[in-house]
């Protein structure tokens, strides 16, 4: 049934782009960048993800990372995005559409992170915005879930923005910062998105 995207072989290429940004895959040319952006903005980051490996901000760390994404792209589990601002080709962060599942469910999740200097200037709700098409119709997923800390306000509003539900809370939830922490969980779909 063409509904429901089975993988294939050769995976599509996505690299979306509007409002001045580009989503794309990252690749090993974007290790500065990227880790210059998390060492900078790590203070700022450590309260909303997990732990980072000892070897995080690492060039091997970060091969290691693209294989992953690569595996991930190819079997159709989870797709990596890095946002760039083009009008200096700066990285300002990423998003990966994560646990994708197809079948009767054709949906994944989202997770993002903005660095520091680019943190609350719409940069991330204006890259959920050039990426959501690309999931409703690319990746034809039905729905996108993401989850956020309660006390993420400012993730709480990019989601809002965005069109995304509030939809309950999940007890101790995923492992951020060391501590299991309560979500709240959002939900977007493709007819809400559309609609």
């Amino acid at each position: 049934m063409a509904l429901f995207r089975l993988p294939s072989s050769s995976p599509p290429a996505l690299a979306p782009r509007g409002r001045g940004l580009l989503l794309r895959v990252p690749d090993l040319t974007d290790y500065p960048q990227w880790a210059a952006l998390r060492e900078q903005s790590r203070e700022f980051l450590t309260p909303w993800e997990p732990i980072w490996p000892s070897d995080d901000l690492t060039r091997a760390g970060f091969r290691r990372r693209l294989r992953r994404y690569s595996e991930d792209i190819l079997e159709d589990r989870a797709y990596p995005f890095i946002i760039i601002r083009e009008e200096d080709n700066a990285l300002i962060g990423a998003v990966t559409l994560a646990n994708v599942r197809r079948g009767i469910v054709q949906s994944g999740s989202i997770g993002y992170w903005i660095g520091q200097p680019f943190a609350c200037q719409g940069y991330m709700t204006a890259a959920l915005r050039v990426l959501l098409p690309t999931l409703f119709g690319e990746l034809n997923l039905h729905r996108v879930e993401a989850a956020c800390i309660p006390t993420n306000i400012p993730s709480a509003r990019v989601l809002e923005k965005c069109g995304f539900a509030r939809e309950g809370l999940a007890r101790r939830y995923l492992c951020i910062n060391g501590v299991w922490q309560d979500h709240y969980l959002y939900g977007l779909l493709d007819d809400d998105f559309r609609g």
